[in-house]
């Protein structure tokens, strides 16, 4: 079944890059995603929500304009600690 939100998605089991581009034109690659995680997203009945559920802030990511990184975020629970100094 189509998803209503996800164009596409592939991914590179080499080196755990899930890649996904949106309807609305956005990509985005996420990091460290295990091939099991890609394989539940393929099978899932709903791409979307398999997506908001598992991925989406469980990675970090950069997000791609025109070839190019516009932003890359690391998930909270993976994120250093702000303002603390090692």
């Amino acid at each position: 079944m189509p998803s209503t939100v996800i164009r596409s998605f592939e991914y590179d089991g080499d080196s755990q890059i899930l890649a996904v581009t949106f309807l609305s034109g956005r990509r985005y690659r996420y990091f460290g995603v295990p091939r099991k995680t890609y394989e539940a997203m393929r099978l899932s009945a709903s791409k979307g929500g398999f997506f908001n559920r598992q991925v989406r802030d469980h990675f970090p990511f950069t997000e791609e304009q025109g070839g190019r990184v516009q932003r890359t975020k690391l998930p909270s629970a993976i994120a250093p600690a702000q303002g603390r100094l090692s």
